[in-house]
């Protein structure tokens, strides 16, 4: 963050001018002049924290992503395909057991060691063959994406939360005033607090693991320069099947995120490959907190474009990420 800061002086002050003028709008007592001249503040609030819990979600997909992706070069578009197959597979487990915690551990093993099998079968056959990874990654993509209109048709699921993560939690925060003309807080559901709670968790987790470990030394020694390593005698191809067995698991853990407050339905693996491409393009490849601030950008432009600007909440995205290419091709944190 120090080298961030001292070689981008420019880009952090306008993210720290962001941040700051976006806690003020969240946090500040509007008046009701304010509110009536820049819309409910409940409104707004809402549009903003969603657009955060889903920054939090494109953000679990997208660390796999950039782990395979932005480290590894390995071009693998059935990314998507993992994330509905682990949402499914969750929802199995769920509804089966009654457990939810229960689906994290199974989905995580289960799409992990076809993770192994991609890594091991495919990959390890096309290094550093990026258009032979892209096209047989499409074709392995249409094949799941059958496998699994076959097996669960074409309605959506949703995954069945536990009680204790089910409603909403009061929040801190000023929202407005209610008719008796009392400060009224905000409500929020619980689930999506959670979940973005535990993607700050992983996320810590993951950029400790990759800059401060003895096995994030191992990865980055890898990608930089193969041979050396190998001529040390670390077999860094059995480093590089955990990393993209890890990368694959997390995507299914994304899967039952995804499907337990939002839904599951052919179609998601699409866009939410798109969105990992995208939030590893403006984030910067093989960036930890690249992904994490491509994530809550583009989660946020989404949200507040959907609720401020439906008919371009889509095309902001991509301005996003065309801006990001035209200024800084190689993503806002990316080497």
């Amino acid at each position: 963050m120090r080298d961030f800061i001292a070689k981008r002086p420019v880009w952090s002050a306008i993210i720290a001018l962001v941040l700051a003028v976006l806690l003020w709008l969240v946090l500040a007592p509007w008046t009701e002049a304010m509110e009536e001249a820049f819309g409910r503040k409940r409104v707004f609030l809402n549009a903003i924290f969603s657009g955060i819990t889903l920054g939090a979600l494109y953000f679990l997909v997208a660390a796999g992503f950039t782990l395979i992706f932005g480290l590894m070069r390995n071009v693998n578009l059935a990314h998507g395909s993992l994330y509905l197959l682990g949402g499914y597979l969750g929802f199995e487990v769920v509804e089966r057991t009654g457990y939810w915690l229960l689906a994290f551990p199974v989905v995580f093993i289960v799409i992990a060691a076809l993770g192994l099998l991609l890594q091991h079968q495919v990959f390890r056959r096309m290094e550093g063959e990026e258009l032979r990874q892209t096209m047989v990654t499409i074709g392995l993509s249409i094949v799941l994406a059958d496998i699994m209109l076959w097996i669960w048709g074409g309605q959506s699921y949703t995954i069945l939360l536990p009680d204790w993560l089910s409603g909403p939690m009061t929040l801190p925060i000023h929202s407005g005033y209610d008719r008796s003309g009392d400060v009224a807080y905000l409500r929020y559901p619980l689930v999506r607090i959670a979940i973005l709670v535990a993607a700050i968790v992983i996320g810590v987790a993951m950029w400790f693991t990759l800059n401060k470990s003895r096995l994030g030394m191992l990865i980055r020694a890898g990608v930089d320069d193969r041979e050396m390593l190998t001529a040390t005698g670390i077999r860094i191809q059995y480093v590089f099947l955990a990393v993209f067995g890890f990368g694959a698991g997390m995507a299914g853990i994304a899967g039952i995120v995804g499907g337990s407050f939002q839904s599951l339905s052919p179609g998601e693996d699409t866009r939410f490959l798109l969105a990992s491409l995208v939030v590893v393009i403006v984030g910067g490849m093989g960036s930890i907190p690249g992904a994490a601030i491509g994530a809550l950008v583009i989660g946020l432009a989404d949200q507040v474009g959907l609720v401020y600007a439906p008919t371009y909440s889509v095309v902001f995205t991509f301005l996003i990420m065309a801006v990001v290419l035209a200024f800084r091709p190689q993503g806002l944190l990316g080497r």
